[in-house]
């Protein structure tokens, strides 16, 4: 490894880590008010009378409803006082700036102030808000609201059951059309065992920081960190491309346009991981610092952004709850463990002495010998 000035070094570090924790607000923000997870599973039963060419399907973890209408006429969407709230169809999706709907969707909690025009009684006020032909929206006739689970569910909290059978009424021209659901208490996961699993994967992968940089033990254990970064990088993707699955992507280039708009911070820092892993595999200059920079960002803007997931039985992807919480796991155990080796490693650089022309040859000859 080609020395560098230890002083340096340890300011870039410090300064680095310094901006990585002060510019963590930008990735917890996730498209659509996703939350990181609930106990609350919502599930649509059908449209009834059946209508072919109208799909609705709950998305964001049971925090939206989506209604895809390609019947080739006008749907609405009734509110919560029978008024009209959203029409779905050939020419767009519009809103009605009359329903109290339309304000009191516009977040999860639905605690948004009305405003003097908004009057279900009065004729409707349509506004456009999209040119295509799927709508989705807050809907808290789908959701529990209040802060504490019903009374069935206190009484057996480790016992799956049904919350309730919910209805959100549609019209298709003068006939009424609901949309049929249900909303199941599922019983939240036990989060110690992920804490013990991402807890030994941090000591390990952070005790092969204390292997000499110079010594073939200590250029396997580079390369062992650098692998366990890698992988921490790709399960930081999957749960990034799971989001925007759950939100309601479908298309890889909907995926994209997702990834890059509303989760551009966790997914370059997935492929910052996989870059400064191979750096390390490669056994490249400074990339005990590289470690140390994307294991920080890994840690921070997907583990951290996620924990949610740990102690929540619904998570905001497309598969099941133990999967996501074992991608988390990954992605806390790697980032955690790649920080803590960098390092050390950096610091162990820093107080030994500036090695000669023979030391760095036969740096290089352990290097070649062990690959």
């Amino acid at each position: 490894m080609t020395p560098v000035p230890p002083r340096r070094f340890g300011l870039v570090v410090a300064a680095a880590l310094v901006a990585v924790l002060g510019t963590t607000t930008p990735a917890a923000a996730h498209g659509g008010e996703a939350p990181d997870g609930t106990d609350y599973r919502a599930g649509v039963t059908g449209v009834t009378p059946a209508r072919p060419g109208l799909t609705v399907r709950v998305v964001e973890a049971g925090a939206r409803l989506e209604l895809v209408n390609r019947t080739g006429r006008p749907v609405e969407v009734v509110g919560y006082s029978g008024e009209p709230y959203l029409r779905v169809g050939p020419d767009g999706v519009f809103e009605n700036t009359r329903s109290p709907a339309t304000y009191l969707n516009r977040t999860l909690s639905g605690d948004a102030t009305l405003p003097a025009k908004a009057d279900p009684a009065a004729a409707p006020d349509w506004r456009r808000i999209d040119d295509g032909t799927a709508a989705r929206w807050h809907d808290r006739r789908i959701r529990w609201q209040e802060p504490d689970p019903p009374a069935q569910v206190r009484a057996a909290p480790a016992r799956e059951q049904r919350v309730l059978d919910w209805a959100v009424p549609l019209r298709d021209g003068t006939e009424p059309v609901e949309i049929r659901g249900t909303l199941d208490w599922v019983p939240p996961p036990d989060p110690y065992p992920w804490w013990v699993a991402a807890t030994l994967g941090f000591l390990a992968l952070g005790a092969a920081g204390l292997l000499a940089a110079g010594t073939a033990a200590g250029v396997r254990a580079l390369a062992g960190v650098g692998a366990a970064l890698a992988v921490g990088g790709v399960a930081a993707i999957g749960l990034t491309v799971g989001r925007e699955l759950d939100a309601g992507a479908s298309g890889v280039g909907a995926v994209l346009a997702g990834l890059l708009t509303g989760q551009v911070w966790a997914l370059l820092t997935g492929l910052g991981a996989l870059a400064a892993g191979g750096y390390a595999l490669a056994r490249r200059p400074a990339a005990d610092f590289a470690l140390a920079l994307a294991g920080a960002c890994l840690a921070l803007f997907v583990g951290v952004t996620n924990l949610g997931v740990l102690d929540r039985s619904v998570p905001p992807a497309p598969w099941s709850g133990g999967l996501a919480r074992l991608l988390v796991t990954l992605v806390l155990a790697a980032g955690a463990g790649a920080t803590a080796a960098g390092v050390l490693r950096l610091r162990a650089a820093a107080t030994r002495p500036t090695p000669t022309a023979s030391d760095v040859d036969h740096g290089v000859a352990l290097g070649n010998k062990s690959s």
